[in-house]
């Protein structure tokens, strides 16, 4: 009876140990590589929350902007348009809009003198660009988790492909069997950890590149709407010269 329990045992471990499923291999890793491998999934998982929600995000900052495009040009007035939409910008394009309309009101009438329009033409060009930094800088927020994610991940995951191999030649020197189902087990582990961590690098450098080129033409589309918006003002200036 007793012969028949041990064999039951012994066979109940071999079935784990031959089971290569992604729950037993994380069930049957030591401490160090389950916290490595919670360390990847949960930074796999932030990333991807963060790709959908810049994809998006992106999405609805170029359509509303476009809106607001549409109406600035339409040569209705500037004056009822600040009124407005002063009180809550919807996009960085009209936050931009309504910094520069505030600094132009709050100027008052400008005077004939070269001197103060330049002097009002600075500061108003001054007030766009911290605008458009300001708005930037929101808009491009955890981009630098991605970029982190991406670089350190398969270092990551290579750290717990190294300890697992380390247990694997552990398992074989208090053994004294160098046969493979010895080490397979141990060495499927460590090979978890490192495919878990491309897993989650992968997807983050892509997206990030994406984003980033995205954020850019963006950033290129405020600044160009910057310039022409200068452009208006200064002209007005001129003509109340």
């Amino acid at each position: 009876m007793e012969n028949q329990l041990v064999d039951a045992i012994t066979l109940a471990g071999s079935v784990n140990e031959n089971d290569f499923s992604v729950v037993a291999l994380f069930l049957r890793a030591d401490l160090i590589v389950k916290s490595v491998v919670v360390i990847l999934f949960l930074a796999s998982i932030w990333c991807w929350a963060i790709i959908f929600q810049k994809w998006f995000g992106i999405r609805r900052l170029n359509n509303r902007s476009s809106e607001f495009e549409k109406v600035f040009w339409s040569g209705n007035s500037l004056d009822d348009l600040f009124d407005r939409i002063s009180n809550q910008p919807r996009d960085p394009m009209s936050a931009v809009f309504v910094a520069a309309m505030r600094e132009w009101r709050r100027s008052g009438s400008p005077t004939s003198s070269s001197g103060a329009h330049v002097s009002l033409a600075e500061r108003i060009d001054r007030v766009m660009q911290i605008t458009v930094v300001r708005e930037m800088d929101r808009a491009e927020r955890y981009m630098t988790f991605l970029a982190t994610t991406g670089s350190t991940a398969p270092f990551i995951g290579l750290f717990g492909t190294v300890w697992g191999i380390m247990n694997s030649f552990q398992s074989i020197a208090i053994s004294k069997n160098t046969s493979l189902a010895v080490v397979a087990p141990g060495i499927a582990e460590a090979l978890f950890a490192t495919a878990l961590g491309l897993l989650a690098a992968i997807p983050a450098v892509v997206a990030y590149n994406k984003l980033s080129r995205d954020l850019d033409r963006y950033a290129g589309r405020l600044e160009t709407f910057a310039g022409e918006f200068a452009a208006i003002l200064s002209r007005e200036m001129e003509g109340d010269g």
